[in-house]
């Protein structure tokens, strides 16, 4: 091209970096609706949808606009280890039909894994994803440090009038809110899972804390979703909480400060025991484990031994490929070794085994657990290989994953709705900022 030819604009390097800019938006619109699970559901399937549009009008070229190709990679990988597990179990589970529908409706996780992916496949989409969700963990911390105070969550409160205006029934009924013996925050009263979601999406706010303010603001940070998770009283959360701590703290303060933190832990945890009469009913239920038999053990764990081996049954009775996914309460019945007493949950029989191994293989055999395994090595080997700067960037969401998945922990049902599709989100949130096209 000689000096006087025309300039031809490169319009793809222009257009490259941003892939679809409305990809943070809505990864944050459907976490900040989760207090709605109604709508927030209905927000990722039109995310799902619109995406599969998209790919469709551009016939799927140029993928590289929109992901990596290790991150087109990583996330169908993901998806396959959570969702095939889902469909070779239901060829033969105790409710097929339920089965084969849980297995048709989760097709849908795979656009929302691209999607998720895309909105921080680049720096400005990630800088928007990852401090958003810092906020919305800083909100819903001060939030249910209000709730401390006044009684109330101003966010759940507001949701509730607001409900109440347009259909005219509360957010929670009386049966759903009897009981209610812990911090519930801005998902309310009749949804007890406040301790573990803040807990698992801590890593967001710890780590733009840390960025922004050092150790003070890790330290401040730290100690209010502390508070939070410890008034929740989900002892899961505790632990989920804990690790949280100890790989987010131990390069910002060293050993030594780290001892120190977890040592006004304990003092805060004995203050509140004394001082909260949650705090000190789930102590005494942890004491319980002490008594060495197995009744204090079941009394301990809130039932779950009971549950734990009716699980155990379902693993003998179906090694191959479980009983179905989400067919835990329907091979509950012929498992239960105590279905002469009540069980510590009241009653009904147990949804799910509350323990992420044990739901694999009751769930979906041996065959899902490999599956399973599977996607965790690949999700292992690309961190593995990734350079120091792409570890950085991925940092938050890969610990946010890594506590959620512990399986050295109890959890809730990672075939649900409401989980699944939060661990879904993680996964892609890490394989995206891992795999980030910043980093080619």
């Amino acid at each position: 091209m000689t000096a006087d030819s025309p300039t031809i604009p490169d319009t793809s390097a222009r257009r490259a970096p941003h892939g679809w800019r409305w990809a943070p938006a809505w990864v944050l619109t459907f976490v900040a609706l989760w207090p709605a699970p109604g709508y927030a559901e209905a927000v990722m399937v039109l995310g799902a949808l619109a995406a599969i549009v998209r790919l469709l009008m551009d016939r799927f070229r140029d993928g590289a606009r929109l992901l990596s190709s290790g991150a087109w990679a990583l996330t169908s990988a993901l998806f396959a280890a959570y969702w095939l597990p889902q469909a070779i179990s239901a060829v033969d589970a105790v409710d097929t039909t339920r089965a084969l529908r849980e297995a048709a409706v989760d097709l849908r996780y795979l656009p929302f894994l691209w999607l998720v992916a895309a909105s921080v496949a680049n720096a400005p989409a990630r800088r928007t994803t990852f401090n958003g969700l810092a906020i919305i963990v800083a909100i819903w911390t001060l939030d249910a440090l209000a709730q401390v105070v006044f009684g109330t969550s101003p966010l759940f409160w507001g949701l509730d009038q607001l409900k109440q205006a347009i259909s005219g029934r509360p957010m929670c009924t009386a049966e759903q809110m009897a009981g209610i013996d812990r911090l519930s925050g801005f998902l309310g009263p009749c949804n007890r899972k406040l301790g573990v979601v803040m807990a698992s999406l801590s890593p967001f706010l710890l780590f733009v804390a840390a960025r922004r303010m050092q150790v003070a603001g890790w330290l401040l940070a730290s100690a209010a979703i502390g508070v939070v998770v410890l008034l929740a009283g989900a002892r899961a959360a505790w632990i989920t909480y804990a690790l949280v701590l100890v790989f987010s703290g131990w390069k910002l303060l060293g050993w030594k400060r780290l001892a120190g933190v977890f040592a006004f832990g304990a003092l805060l945890l004995a203050v509140l025991t004394v001082a909260s009469p949650q705090v000190r009913e789930r102590m005494r239920l942890t004491t319980h484990a002490l008594t060495a038999n197995e009744a204090g053990v079941d009394t301990a764990l809130s039932g779950r031994g009971q549950i734990w081996s009716a699980a155990g049954c379902m693993i003998m009775r179906h090694p191959v490929n479980g009983v179905g996914a989400r067919g835990f309460r329907e091979a509950f019945p012929a498992c239960d070794a105590s279905a002469d007493g009540r069980p510590a949950w009241g009653e009904g029989p147990a949804f799910h085994a509350h323990q992420i191994i044990l739901e694999i293989l009751s769930e979906t055999g041996v065959i899902g657990l490999l599956l399973w395994l599977a996607g965790a090595a690949l999700a292992w080997r690309a961190w593995r290989y990734a350079t120091p700067q792409a570890k950085d960037r991925a940092r938050p969401a890969m610990l946010a994953l890594a506590v959620t998945v512990f399986p050295l922990n109890t959890h809730l049902a990672f075939y649900s709705t409401f989980w699944g599709g939060l661990t879904l989100m993680l996964a892609a949130l890490y394989a995206g900022s891992l795999l980030a096209r910043d980093g080619e």
